[in-house]
This record gives C-alpha cells, structure tokens and sequence, in this order.
C-alpha cells in the first residue's frame, strides 16, 4: 500500500501515460504561445506540434510555477490521497520554482494542519528528475518509508549525468546561454555545444565541437569516462522533435557501453521553449557532478 505521495511537475518530460501508470502526481506547467495560455499535455503528439510552431517562427514563454499554483495543486493530492507529499522540483540552479515550492509549503500547511510535504531540489532539468521521479515511484512499491526515499534521493541525485548537444543556436541566444556574436558564427561555422549541468543545477557550456557527427562522438567519449555499471542502469534519453537521431543515439549508447535498455521521450515546452529543436540528450547514473 502506497505510504506517500510521488509529486513533481510537467517538466519533469515523462509522458502523462507513464506517470499514471507509475502513480506520479504531475503538475502540468503553463506557457504562452501564438497568443494562447496553454498547458503542457505530457502528451508526444502534442510536443510534436510545439516544435512545428517553433519552426514556423512561433516564440514561446515559459512561467515558473507559482506558490498559488503550488497550493492549490498540492491540496487536491492532499485531499485525494490524505498521505504525505514528496515533491521533486526541477532544479534551483535553472528556475526559480524551487524557491516558489518553498513558500508555498508554508502556506499549505498553514490550511492543512495535518498534511507533510516534502520538497527536493534535484539540481536537474527536464527527465533528469524524471529519473528521481521513476525512483521515488520504484522505492515506494518496495514498501521503503518516506525517510528512506527521501535520504535515498538527496544522496543519489549528484549522481545523475547529462549531456545535451544541440546544432541549432538561436534559441540558446535566446535563452542567454551564447551571445548573438556566438550564435551567428557558431551556426556559420556548424558548430555543436556540449552542455550539462554543474553541481549546483546550472546549465553550462562545456565544449564546442564542429559539426553534429563529432558531438555525439564528443558525448561518447564523456561517457564512457563518468558511467558506472551500464549494464544495472536504464539510459535516459530526451530530444525536442528528433525522433530518428534520439533512437539512433540510444542505439549506439547501448552497443557501446551496455546499457540494459533505454528509455525515450520528448523535451516538453518548459526547457524545450528555451533549447528549440534539434537538441538531444542523456541522462545516466554515474560519477558525482563537480564540473
């Protein structure tokens, strides 16, 4: 019998079939695009249209969650469930949703006296804490207590590596991740950044590479300097509307390192509004993040 509740949110870029199937409670983000308020689905089909548009010159705008939206969400798991709440927020070094989810618990348990909530910074983006998310759901069917799991994500989540290539680098101007200067003559010269995520959750530019063929053998390299024992671990895999290559890559992540199996989906709107399409990444358990 299920002891607490898994929460996360939409960026989290599980699909919405999988969350249900796992009882992951997500939050689905909010973005404005073309003029219209909408929410992340969680659905492939729906993030497939989300890229034509941004193809097409339409330029999305992401909101950070706010406390309001906190409570309010985390009162309808509180009502539904009348069990305690861990919920993995997408990391304080990318958004400031984490602090939001901070202010929020205060005034949730100001209205609901009785109600535990939990909140873990997972110093991650997109399905990197899908991944703490899956782990969560895992931990509870085994019958862990709420202690154990969260012990068990705030020691494990250092752990989670990830690399993201893209070859398109306009919407990383966008974002304020390269400047205009760099996006103009990386897109002139094809040049490909390495990206991943630093200790703290932030996103940094680690390398440049030259074309899109020897980013991807770039990120191989990488890996196979930080994973520890592929074959135990499930390869995370996320891109934004490159289907073919996502799984090309999974392939070749399996072949060369022995990973046990892959799991893919799309980047949702709440990073993929900032990334753009073209962009893929990996996620994977391996050495602790220092850089």
């Amino acid at each position: 019998m299920s002891n607490f509740c898994v929460s996360t949110d939409s960026g989290c870029d599980l699909p919405a079939d999988f969350c249900k199937e796992k009882m992951i409670s997500a939050y689905h983000m909010k973005y404005f695009i073309d003029g219209k308020d909408m929410s992340d689905s969680m659905n492939p089909e729906d993030c497939r249209q989300f890229y034509k548009r941004m193809r097409e010159g339409s330029v999305p705008k992401t909101s950070q969650m706010t406390p309001f939206e906190f409570v309010n969400y985390w009162t309808g798991l509180w009502e539904k469930y009348k069990l305690p709440i861990i919920h993995i927020a997408l990391g304080s070094g990318i958004s400031g949703t984490y602090s939001n989810s901070l202010i929020a618990k205060d005034l949730f348990l100001e209205k609901n006296k009785e109600a535990e909530v939990f909140i873990v910074d997972s110093t991650l983006a997109s399905i990197g804490y899908g991944m703490l998310a899956v782990k969560a759901a895992q931990l509870r069917e085994e019958g862990k207590s709420l202690e154990d799991c969260i012990s068990w994500l705030e020691k494990n989540k250092i752990y989670i590596n990830t690399y993201y290539t893209t070859d398109d680098l306009k919407y990383l101007y966008r974002s304020g991740r390269v400047s205009k200067t760099g996006a103009i003559l990386g897109t002139a010269l094809s040049i490909n950044p390495i990206l991943n995520l630093d200790k703290e959750g932030h996103l940094k530019v680690r390398e440049k590479v030259r074309g899109r063929k020897k980013a991807f053998n770039r990120i191989y390299e990488i890996i196979k300097e930080l994973v520890i024992n592929p074959n135990e671990q499930t390869v995370y895999i996320c891109h934004s509307d490159c289907q073919d290559e996502a799984e090309a890559f999974s392939a070749a992540l399996i072949d060369k390192f022995g990973f046990k199996d892959s799991f893919i989906n799309y980047i949702g709107p709440t990073i993929g509004s900032h990334s753009g399409p073209g962009l893929i990444a990996a996620f994977f358990f391996g050495k602790e993040r220092t850089i």
